[in-house]
């Protein structure tokens, strides 16, 4: 168990490549997977490595990710010593409260970095999905006398190519060290993909930042990271289970029917490291003699009298008799009523869908209704 070590979440990501998703809530708010929001994993991640200490950067649309997390008691972060805080932007001398990137973000949160008493930050960003616990991660860096440590995965370098959000591949030599870096390029080859996680001395990045800043740059990336890789000692450490990464739409789409593979269910939730969530207590769904159900999540509260196949359904959901829902996915209080017929769909939250529509989408361009439409 970590204990020398804080954490930060930069949740202040916009990806508009998510389009309407994301008009009104972060990244790290979208809901994912029937009752989880994708910040849910990265902050499980720290809590179960035995920090008691994180910090929370929001940005814009932080008003659903703020109602989320509370007061941080769903994942024991309820304190009276350190515990959660939800770090809002604010305007005074040292920072605009408009943040361009990250370096921008967390100047805006120095105070409460220099408050910190660990000596070590796990610095991460809100839109990956992945479970593990950094305490080997911490233990390789501190071995290795790196100065900052960054975590990556092996993913398929054709995998949404050309509409990548914050895609960063690595190159490491033999004993490990990063040695060059490549940020949203559609031409790259590398296989190997940063997570947006990053191990580091506090004080190291107290100057780093500063440094940075007073250089007229903004990104932790592609302004710092790039143009220190030959002052400083980067190291990569290899994350080998699933990772869900919030590139597009499509990624969005993929990594919600990846939840209904049991491999990933199992990389994700039945390890001995939980995924917590906030709790909303409703009663079980509701299958009436009509429905029938094939390879999906339901959540509590849903009342399902039609046809759902291949699709995630979240907290209560209305599924009408002779309607037909495959491949979609389906948010909190949303209604599908009576032989309506989705298909490849995304539909936000209370999303009302009239008697006998027909949607139809894509795997790879499913159809959005935002929030709050009447269809």
């Amino acid at each position: 168990m970590i204990r020398d070590a804080f954490g930060l979440i930069y949740a202040g990501e916009q990806n508009f490549n998510l389009r309407e998703l994301v008009y009104v809530r972060t990244v790290g708010a979208l809901p994912v997977g029937g009752r989880y929001r994708v910040i849910d994993f990265v902050l499980s991640n720290m809590v179960n490595s035995g920090l008691s200490n994180v910090g929370v950067i929001a940005q814009r649309s932080y008003h659903s990710l703020m109602d989320h997390l509370g007061s941080g008691k769903q994942w024991d972060l309820s304190r009276r010593n350190e515990g959660l805080y939800i770090l809002p932007p604010f305007s005074n001398y040292d920072s605009p409260g408009d943040f361009t990137g990250t370096l921008d973000a967390l100047k805006g949160a120095m105070s409460y970095i220099r408050h910190c008493k660990q000596p070590y930050v796990i610095l991460t960003g809100s839109y990956t999905i992945y479970n593990m616990t950094y305490d080997a991660m911490l233990k390789a860096h501190k071995d290795s006398g790196a100065d900052i440590t960054m975590l990556y995965s092996e993913e398929d370098p054709e995998l949404d190519k050309g509409a990548r959000y914050n895609d960063v591949r690595i190159e490491i030599d033999d004993q490990g060290r990063v040695v060059d870096l490549e940020v949203d390029s559609p031409l790259s080859e590398s296989r190997l993909t940063g997570m947006d996680c990053f191990i580091l001395r506090k004080d190291l990045l107290e100057y780093l930042v500063e440094d940075a800043l007073s250089r007229g740059r903004h990104m932790f990336v592609a302004d710092l990271l790039m143009s220190n890789l030959g002052n400083l000692k980067v190291m990569g450490f290899r994350h080998k289970g699933y990772v869900g990464r919030m590139h597009n739409v499509a990624s969005y789409y993929r990594v919600n029917m990846d939840f209904l593979n049991l491999d990933v269910q199992k990389a994700l939730f039945y390890g001995r490291n939980p995924i917590y969530t906030k709790i909303k207590d409703e009663v079980p769904a509701k299958y009436s003699s009509s429905s029938s159900v094939r390879n999906s999540l339901v959540a509590n509260g849903c009342i399902i009298e039609g046809e759902v196949e291949n699709s995630v359904l979240f907290r209560g959901v209305y599924v009408g008799r002779g309607a037909r829902i495959r491949n979609s996915i389906i948010m909190q209080n949303a209604e599908v009523y009576n032989n309506s017929d989705l298909e490849y769909a995304i539909l936000d939250k209370n999303v009302n869908i009239r008697q006998g529509r027909r949607l139809v989408g894509d795997r790879e361009f499913p159809v959005i209704i935002r929030k709050g439409a009447i269809v």
